[in-house]
């Protein structure tokens, strides 16, 4: 196999004996082409020298520059690969064919990729790159269509039975009263079904594009290129083959590629092939698949196919992410749904029946106030007319008393919490998380970044035991000064650029790492890459959050043999702990005995009280007889550095409304006691005067409590402090045993299990690492913990809007029961027609899920208790309202039906609109009531709330046009001035009715 251009592959040949005559033309098109080419542009050339008039020396040889006209001064890469070839070598993890390409170092050439400096950043390369190999995108399903929410609509089959019901009216109704004036009952049917339809199609599809524009944003994700020297972060789309990209623990692999250098890097390739073994990258094994995750250590891979071109790629274009994920408090309204639906069933079906026997027992009227059926003399045709408006009447009364507004409510509001906490720095991946968060209890935060601004300073230097002051690099020893310019400069994760010696220093890795650095050069006046091109390394153990520490064996650069060189870094205490020795100012190196670990211990303390985070670095030298290793004792202390981590603007503020919301705050912490307990007191976690003894503890002593015993202290504990990740979970699944609904914060790869086994895991979206985003609920976009708090005001906003629909949405159903079934036993007529009733359900599933669904959050929210896993969905207070206001609108509605015509000296037509029209003003109203569960004044904060505002005058002026221009669609007679103000008189009664109910304690 060899490497060849990765242009298009030519046809396979028909005949083997076609194939050298066909050669043959090939490469006679090819030398007629290259000299009309070379013709022309000697030509331009020509022309382009006479148009400017130079003079030409004659020289002894010519050189001819060929370009192309339109090309720009960019160049563009050859890639000089087959793009198949190279595609294949990471899926197949073939050593062999790697070998015949030349191995990594000649792939790389032959993209040209430097190794070191990745591949050029000018955008002509980077657009050329796409155009041979691909983009790094997968192509996805189609989504669902527009046309497919109205098949989904109308397969509703109350509709379907309605509509059938709709097309018999239509038809007798021509044949009996003929085209002019029989269509309008069978057709205001048919298009209040479609009307219901579309806006419920209309409602879903896009709330449908929606969610899905937020599943896109949660897989863009960022990826640590090399480019042209440069370290930056670009969207995984925009990687390209030939990138240099630096991997991490916890990066997700952005693209199949070969692996460059590193150390102990190992990754999750369980993802592709349900292996949980890590496996380990190395020159041996330098294969590195799209999908999978860097477990431990770091290192740099080259990628050599994006997209399609690899095998997650393909997998991923065959899945289509669920959209409509049904969350818990969807399926608990689903239940509800159907409950009250098989109660309107039963009710519906008893009218039937008695309207039918009223019917065929001679006991109603037509409008002509004869009997309807008489037997022997009624026509065929006016009995089925009459039963389908019979059988029209009952369906009505099923579609209105099923609920179907409840699901749509929660879509709608979900879908307004999840847009508006995107502008609040929140990504919900999970739907259900914007509920679970409403009921949450406790909230487990990390202190590095959430509460603090994870801007690091380093703000102390000591030196043994000696304090340095300003001006420390003349103190400090020579000796000492090229030790800590080795700990800083090789033993770390972060890297220095300068594009010239003009130019400012740029510094990228982690804040602790880029503080250190960035101290390292400016104060100490360090130059950090002569270490790196004296030492080469040998052995590196990446930091994590298990071990706190990094360390690095290294050996000088010369062909003779020379000693190598141990270098650790990390949480001071355990540095210390491997010490036996330390440099002091001099340079001399001294033993530690045990006064002089006390006195380094309460220099490390006194750091950790003014919220310090403490890093110390250490130093063996290994001799040239003895076998190189990692050593982790006997080492000699170089010195300690305090770190200022500034808490966040705010989040004061913040910690103490979710106190005052019933909400537990627990901070858990890599990070030493000292440190942890100074930063809890600055941010109102803890008192500065309180007993400390059960409130803070260490990750070990409550690894080591008995399971009874961290069940009985779990809810004093609020900060723990040098805690692993297992502590976090351990804590998390004794939160939820003693029936807490937990809220977990985390960034990093090992934070996963427990943000996985919280009700609602929180990550980090600029320090968080990209497993721990992908086991996350909602992704925190600026890592404050102001925005975690304003995640939870958005969870109760969602679960308070939901009980606010279903308390107005249960006292229509109520209402609209009632009243149908009592006056159709009593006086075999409904008094609201199909029509009406399909209007009423428009208003209260669709306009009144949109007006109360979207409500903002208010302060109110965040002064009740959470409501926790066992609180009922439909709350004592929303029976005491809804039973009242339901009571109210039966009564009322009642009274008009059986008095309204000799209490208004009107006729029956007039009589039945003034039913329906208050009905309707009684919902209008009632939707103010709806806005405030508890409190008395219901206009508070009105004026902000434009939609609900909109809705309502909507509505309004649509009953109006339904009342006084389409009396014969919605079978309605005009009102006068008058007639109007009762209406409106008797629906503004709720208001003080809902006002004086809500003085009845519960």
């Amino acid at each position: 196999m060899s490497l060849r251009y990765g242009y298009p592959i030519e046809p396979a040949m028909p005949d083997a004996e076609d194939a050298p005559v066909t050669k043959i033309r090939h490469r006679r098109w090819r030398s007629v082409f290259a000299a009309i080419y070379s013709a022309r542009t000697f030509v331009s050339l020509y022309k382009k020298v006479i148009s400017k008039k130079k003079i030409l020396r004659s020289l002894s040889y010519v050189a001819v520059d060929i370009h192309d006209n339109n090309s720009t001064d960019d160049h563009l890469p050859s890639l000089c690969v087959d793009q198949k070839a190279l595609a294949e070598v990471a899926r197949a993890k073939s050593l062999e064919t790697l070998s015949q390409l030349g191995g990594v170092t000649q792939i790389a050439a032959s993209l040209e990729t430097d190794e070191k400096d990745g591949i050029s950043a000018n955008e002509a390369g980077l657009a050329h790159r796409i155009n041979v190999f691909g983009a790094n995108r997968y192509q996805k399903p189609p989504t669902k269509s527009f046309l497919s929410f109205i098949y989904e609509a109308f397969k509703d089959t109350t509709i379907v039975i309605l509509l059938v019901c709709a097309i018999l009216s239509l038809g007798f109704g021509i044949k009996q009263h003929g085209i002019e004036d029989g269509w309008y009952d069978g057709g205001s049917i048919i298009f209040a079904v479609f009307l219901v339809v579309a806006v419920s199609a209309v409602s879903n599809f896009k709330q449908n594009r929606q969610f899905e524009k937020l599943s896109n944003e949660s897989s863009d994700i960022r990826v640590e290129v090399v480019r042209g020297g440069r370290r930056q972060f670009i969207s995984v789309f925009d990687v390209v083959v030939g990138d240099i990209v630096r991997l991490k623990i916890g990066d997700h692999i952005p693209a199949d590629g070969l692996f460059l250098d590193g150390h102990s890097l190992k990754v999750d390739e369980s993802s592709m092939t349900g292996e949980s073994d890590q496996v380990e990258i190395n020159g041996s094994n330098p294969f590195v698949l799209s999908g999978t995750k860097v477990m431990d250590g770091f290192g740099t891979m080259i990628v050599t196919s994006v997209g399609m071109n690899t095998a997650w790629g393909e997998m991923m274009s065959s899945i289509n992410r669920e959209l409509d994920e049904e969350t818990p408090l969807q399926a608990r309204l689903n239940k509800l749904t159907s409950f009250i639906g098989k109660i309107g069933l039963a009710v519906a079906i008893l009218v039937l029946a008695v309207l039918l026997i009223r019917y065929f027992t001679g006991n109603t009227k037509d409008d002509k106030g004869n009997r309807g059926y008489i037997k022997g003399k009624t026509k065929l045709d006016s009995i089925m007319n009459s039963v389908v408006d019979i059988m029209s009447a009952a369906i009505t009364i099923v579609v209105v008393a099923i609920p179907e507004g409840l699901p749509l409510a929660v879509t709608l509001t979900l879908a307004y919490s999840m847009k508006q906490m995107m502008v609040d720095h929140a990504m919900v991946r999970k739907l259900s998380a914007c509920e679970t968060m409403g009921s949450a209890t406790t909230i487990c935060t990390d202190k590095t970044g959430t509460l603090t601004l994870n801007e690091m300073k380093v703000t102390e230097f000591w030196l043994g035991k000696e304090f340095m002051k300003d001006s420390i690099t003349s103190e400090i020893a020579p000796n000492v000064h090229k030790l800590l310019q080795q700990a800083i400069a090789l033993n770390t994760t972060a890297n220095v650029y300068k594009p010239n010696s003009s130019s400012l220093a740029e510094i990228s890795g982690s804040p602790t790492e880029k503080a250190i650095l960035s101290w390292a050069a400016l104060d100490l006046a360090m130059n950090l890459d002569e270490p790196k091109q004296n030492y080469q390394l040998i052995e590196v153990a990446a930091f994590n959050s298990e071990k706190k520490r990094s360390g690095v064996l290294i050996r000088r650069n010369s062909k003779s043999a020379s000693a190598t060189h141990v270098h650790w870094k990390g949480a001071a205490e355990m540095i210390v702990a491997m010490c036996s020795q330390y440099y002091d100012i001099s340079g001399t190196v001294k033993a530690i005995d045990d006064g002089e670990r006390q006195e380094i211990g309460n220099i490390i303390q006194n750091m950790a009280a003014k919220s310090l985070r403490c890093i110390a670095f250490a130093h063996t030298k290994i001799p040239e007889e003895m076998k190189p290793v990692l050593e982790e004792s006997r080492l000699t202390l170089l010195g300690l550095v305090g770190l200022k981590d500034p808490c966040r603007p705010g989040v004061r503020i913040a910690v103490e409304s979710c106190i005052d919301a019933g909400v537990n705050i627990k901070m858990i912490t890599g990070d030493n006691v000292f440190t942890a307990k100074a930063i809890a007191i600055e941010c109102g976690i803890l008192k500065p005067h309180e007993d400390m003894n059960e409130s803070v503890i260490e990750g070990v002593q409550f690894r080591n409590y008995s399971p009874e015993e961290r069940m009985a202290k779990i809810n004093k504990i609020r900060v723990m402090a040098r805690s692993s990740p297992f502590d976090k979970l351990l804590m998390v699944q004794c939160l939820k045993q003693n029936g807490h609904v937990v809220a977990v914060t985390g960034d990093g790869t090992n934070d996963a299990p427990a943000l996985k086994e919280a009700d609602i895991g929180l990550s980090m979206g600029i320090q968080g690492t990209e497993v721990a985003k992908e086991s996350s609920d909602i992704v925190i976009l600026d890592d404050n913990f102001t925005s975690v708090v304003t995640v939870l005001r958005w969870g109760r906003c969602v679960f308070n809007n939901i009980q606010k629909f279903i308390q107005f949405q249960l006292t229509v159903n109520i209402a609209a029961l009632a009243i149908n079934f009592i006056a159709a036993t009593s006086s075999g007529e409904v008094p609201l027609t199909a029509v009406q009733l399909l209007w009423v359900n428009l208003i209260m599933d669709t306009f009144g899920a949109l007006a109360l669904a979207t409500e903002r959050p208010t302060n109110d929210l965040m002064t009740k208790t959470p409501v926790g896993r066992s609180k009922p969905l439909i709350s004592n207070i929303m029976w005491r309202n809804l039973i009242a206001q339901a009571l109210y609108q039966v009564a009322i509605l009642l009274t008009l039906q059986f008095r309204g015509e000799s209490i208004f000296g009107v006729d029956e037509k007039v009589k039945k609109t003034l039913i329906f029209n208050t009905f309707v003003l009684c919902q209008v109203f009632n939707e103010f009531n709806a806005r405030k569960l508890e409190k008395k004044n219901i206009f508070q904060g009105l004026h902000k709330n434009n939609l609900f505002l909109g809705i309502i005058g909507m509505t309004i002026i649509l009953q109006v046009v339904m009342v006084e221009f389409l009396q014969r669609f919605a079978n309605t007679q005009r009102l006068n001035c008058g007639q109007w103000g009762t209406c409106i008189g008797i629906a503004a009664l709720s208001w003080p009715l809902g006002w004086l109910v809500k003085w009845i304690p519960v």
